[in-house]
C-alpha cells in the first residue's frame, strides 16, 4: 500500500540497509493485507503484548520496531506463541511493520552516536569502531570515544546515568588498571561482547546494553572496564529522534508519528 511504501522508503533514508549486519534481518517484516487509510507511525523498540494493544488501540497502521519481530526462521506463525500472535493481530487489524535494526545503529546519527552523545563527548573525538568500502561516509559499526584529558569511572559512569535516565548500571572494574582513568571508551547498543572482542582490546571501557558472562571476565582481565545499562536501556532513548527524523522524512502534515508509551524495558530492579 502507498503509506507502507512511503514509510519504508523513508526508514530506507534514515538508515541505509548496506549498514545492516549481515546476521540481521531488516526492513519490512509484516506486509498486512488489509486495507489501512490511517496515516498514524508506532515507533518502538519491541512489539509486546502490550505495544500490539497500544498499536490497535490507537489505529496504528504502521509500526517501526526498532528489533525485528522475526528474527531466526519459522515452521508456523500462530496464536499458541504470544510473539507470533501480536503479528497475526497486527496483520489482522492492518498494520504492517518496518524493523531498522542494526542500520539504525551503525548510521551518522543514529544510535551509536546518540550514546556517545550521552557521554558528554566532542563529535571531533567520535570515530567509528570499523566501516566498511560500501558504508564510507555513512557510518560503520559501533563507536570509539577518545577523552583528552582523559576522566575518571565516577565521571563516565554519572554522566551515563543521568543522559539515560539510570538510577543503577552494572560496572565490571578491572583490576589490571586500578587508577580507572578513561581515554577511550568502544560503544555498542545493546549486546556488544561479540563485536568488541572481534577487535581485540581497543578501548579503555566497553559501555554496552548486555554481554555474556565469560566475555566479561575476559575484557576485566585484560585490562577493559565494563559498563552495562540494559539490552533495550542503550536504545529506547533514541525513539523521540528518530521519530523526529521519520516525521521531516515523510514530510506530509496529515502523518502522525508516536512514540510508544507501552514499550518498556523487560527486567526491573526490586
Amino acid at each position: 500500500m502507498a503509506f507502507t511504501k512511503a514509510v519504508c522508503n523513508a526508514m530506507q533514508r534514515i538508515a541505509p540497509p548496506v549498514l545492516a549486519g549481515s546476521w540481521d534481518n531488516i526492513g519490512l517484516i509484516l506486509e498486512s493485507p488489509v486495507k489501512n487509510l490511517e496515516k498514524r507511525v508506532l515507533v518502538t523498540i519491541d512489539i509486546t503484548p502490550a505495544v500490539c494493544d497500544e498499536a490497535i488501540s490507537r489505529k496504528i497502521s504502521m509500526i517501526v520496531s526498532y528489533h525485528p519481530p522475526i528474527f531466526g526462521g519459522l515452521k508456523s506463525l500462530t496464536l499458541a506463541t504470544p510473539l507470533q500472535g501480536t503479528l497475526l493481530r497486527c496483520a489482522a487489524a492492518g498494520i504492517s511493520v518496518y524493523s531498522p535494526h542494526s542500520a539504525l545503529d551503525g548510521v551518522f546519527g543514529g544510535i551509536n552516536d546518540w550514546l556517545a552523545a550521552c557521554l558528554d563527548a566532542n563529535t571531533k573525538n567520535v570515530e567509528c569502531l570499523e566501516t566498511k568500502p560500501a558504508t564510507e561516509g555513512i557510518g560503520g559499526d559501533g563507536r570509539r570515544v577518545t577523552f583528552d584529558p582523559p576522566i575518571s569511572m565516577e565521571v563516565l559512569e554519572s554522566r551515563i546515568k543521568k543522559n539515560l535516565s539510570l538510577s543503577q548500571i552494572q560496572v565490571g572494574y578491572s583490576p589490571v588498571r586500578p587508577e580507572r582513568l578513561v581515554s577511550t571508551v568502544a560503544i555498542c547498543a545493546g549486546a556488544g561482547g561479540s563485536m568488541f572482542g572481534a577487535l581485540g582490546r581497543n578501548a579503555d571501557v566497553w559501555f554496552t546494553g548486555e554481554m555474556q558472562h565469560h566475555d566479561v571476565l575476559a575484557a576485566v582481565a585484560a585490562g577493559t572496564h565494563v559498563i552495562l545499562c540494559g539490552h533495550t536501556n542503550t536504545e529506547r532513548g533514541y525513539l523521540p529522534m528518530l521519530a523526529t527524523k521519520l516525521r521531516a522524512e515523510l514530510d506530509d502534515p496529515d502523518v502522525e508519528v508516536i512514540v510508544s508509551q507501552a514499550d518498556a524495558h523487560p527486567l526491573q530492579f526490586v
